[in-house]
């Protein structure tokens, strides 16, 4: 019998040319600065958002920073149409660059963005992104994250939508390169903190 529970169907295993339009819950943002990056100093900061979809993680982004520059390589009317890996961005553009990119060019956007950015750049990723020889080599060699941050709750994505009941068997984790304090990674985890953060009006336009 086949298993069609959202833990089992909510992977993430898109085509070469999906979109790949896993919107990001609010919460899971506001998350990275209140457990990870610290949200002092922020307002005075500039961040892009260079996959912002329907922008679910540039609003909760823009509470916290001054300045939040919002694009997506495809349409979804939020920011303009905009492919962060050929856009002419210029280097050391923006202070930070925060997104949850496309898994497949997960490691092109870090290349990328580790260019723009310059004070941090955080992703978030699949755990799984940790693994891979290609990675270690191209990025967590060269460049490692100053902080590695699994949830150690479920952060449910689904297809096209935010969906405040779904559940996932995937974990997620923030990596984060703070570009003045490149030192040896930081294992941490990011706590039970959902239910703090999350707020009625993130789902009302989904």
């Amino acid at each position: 019998m086949q298993n069609t529970s959202h833990a089992v169907m909510a992977q993430r295993h898109e085509t070469a040319d999906s979109p790949d339009d896993f919107p990001t819950p609010p919460w899971a943002t506001r998350a990275l600065i209140e457990h990870v990056v610290g949200p002092a100093g922020l307002t005075d900061l500039s961040c892009l958002e260079p996959a912002c979809g329907r922008g679910y993680m540039s609003r909760p982004l823009m509470e916290y920073f001054g300045t939040v520059q919002s694009s997506d390589a495809h349409h979804y009317g939020y920011g303009p149409v905009r492919d962060f890996l050929r856009y002419p961005f210029e280097a050391l553009s923006h202070d930070w660059v925060i997104t949850n990119p496309p898994f497949r060019l997960a490691e092109e956007f870090v290349n990328r963005a580790l260019t723009v950015a310059r004070v941090g750049v955080a992703i978030l990723a699949r755990t799984v992104f940790l693994e891979s020889a290609g990675r270690y080599e191209d990025i967590f060699l060269p460049s490692p994250p100053t902080k590695f941050a699994q949830f150690v709750e479920r952060v449910p994505m689904v297809k096209g939508r935010l969906d405040r009941k779904a559940s996932t068997a995937t974990g997620y984790a923030w990596f984060v390169w703070e570009k003045q304090a490149m030192t040896t990674p930081r294992l941490m985890w990011v706590p039970p903190c959902r239910k703090s953060l999350e707020r009625d009006a993130d789902y009302v336009a989904s």
